[in-house]
């Protein structure tokens, strides 16, 4: 993963994505860089529009942030049901009290 960080890193600051500038950023950050997979990673990126790959990824992204915002409403009306319920079995009960009182 750090490696594709470090590609989106390097396109975001205007710069080329290559073999060389991939191995410094992920040295500058700590990581010690494996040959091969950043090889993998710039002959991957080849000929992609990193810019409408990430508006892509944002788009597929977006109905499941959607379906996630109702299902969290949903928790919250359960959770007041459940308080309601507990509130009015206590009133039931002050009502029960007051006969044998």
């Amino acid at each position: 993963m750090e490696y594709i960080y470090a590609a989106m890193l390097l396109h975001k600051a205007g710069q080329k994505v290559t073999e060389d500038a991939l191995s410094k950023v992920l040295q500058a950050a700590g990581a010690k860089p494996d040959p091969a997979r950043v090889k993998a990673v710039v002959s991957a990126l080849e000929g992609v529009d990193i810019d409408q790959a990430v508006k892509e990824a944002a788009v597929a992204a977006q109905p499941v942030a959607q379906a996630a915002a109702p299902a969290e409403g949903k928790k919250q009306e359960e959770k007041k049901s459940a308080e309601e319920e507990k509130k009015s079995e206590q009133q039931a009960a002050a009502g029960l009290g007051a006969l044998f009182g």
